[in-house]
């Protein structure tokens, strides 16, 4: 059977994450909700080169924000990209416009998908951030080891997040955009410091402008690299739309790309 995926779809339309590069960052022992003590550095540059991860919020008391705490394995995450900021690990996810001015943060009205949550604290989860992030925020954002974020609403709540790098960023650039089919079974493969290792028999295809392939393909060949977020399956034969970054300076036994999964476009069980 299979399954195929549209290429591009608008970011209120989907009701799933891509795990690839979205990594928890833990708090730092002293961390609090107030302004970090590093220098303020330009928010408009720092913002968009990192994944943002609450750590701590409390109110103009002083007192936790807990609602905003109902996913303990993973915080609520804020990500800024060309004008839009995405809001992902609460009960839907959420996205709306934002501009910055000196030490403001202006977020339009938020939209999201429409997904209905069993567990009542994620439900109102969305509510909860939806409220504090609509509006006029203050905003510091400093890099001294780990980077943070601190945003300040009107009514006084200060929400502190740290920062876990982009692969952009990791990588010091866009990558390349590739699809790639993995065949359904991994094969022996020689490799001088991994005994009896398996590769996965990856080749790689080609679309035109309208999501059609085009071209004839090439052989499968013995695949050493990794992908980064995929996780294959014996018996599946998938298409992955995957990144492909150029290491800078990697190690003498270690390959100059890195592949970045961004999405499953095709997927078939050939299990027998």
């Amino acid at each position: 059977m299979k399954r195929l995926l549209l290429l591009a779809l608008p970011l209120v339309l989907i009701a799933c994450t891509k795990p690839a590069e979205q990594t928890d960052v833990p708090a730092p022992a002293n961390a609090t909700a107030a302004t970090p003590a590093a220098a303020t550095l330009d928010a408009s540059a720092l913002l968009p080169q990192y994944h943002w991860q609450l750590m701590d919020a409390t109110d103009a008391q002083g007192k936790r924000i807990d609602a905003l705490f109902a996913r303990a394995d993973k915080p609520l995450q804020l990500d800024f990209k060309e004008g839009r900021l995405g809001v992902s690990n609460a009960c839907n996810r959420m996205g709306g416009t934002y501009t910055l001015s000196d030490t403001s943060l202006t977020i339009g009205q938020l939209t999201s998908t429409m997904m209905a949550c069993t567990d009542n604290a994620l439900m109102a989860l969305d509510q909860e951030i939806g409220k504090r992030l609509e509006g006029t925020l203050k905003v510091a954002a400093t890099q001294d080891g780990v980077a943070q974020l601190a945003l300040t609403t009107a009514t006084g709540d200060k929400l502190l997040f740290a920062g876990n790098p982009t692969v952009e960023t990791r990588y010091g650039g866009p990558g390349e955009r590739v699809f790639l089919e993995v065949a359904s079974e991994t094969k022996p493969c020689s490799h001088p410091l991994i005994p009896d290792k398996q590769c996965l028999q990856v080749r790689e295809i080609a679309y035109d402008d309208k999501g059609l392939k085009v071209g004839t393909p090439g052989e499968f060949q013995h695949f050493y690299d990794s992908i980064e977020g995929y996780t294959h399956e014996p018996g599946v034969r998938n298409v992955l739309r995957v990144d492909r970054y150029t290491v800078k300076n990697p190690p003498a036994d270690a390959s100059a790309n890195a592949y970045v999964l961004d999405m499953v476009v095709e997927s078939a069980n050939e299990k027998k």
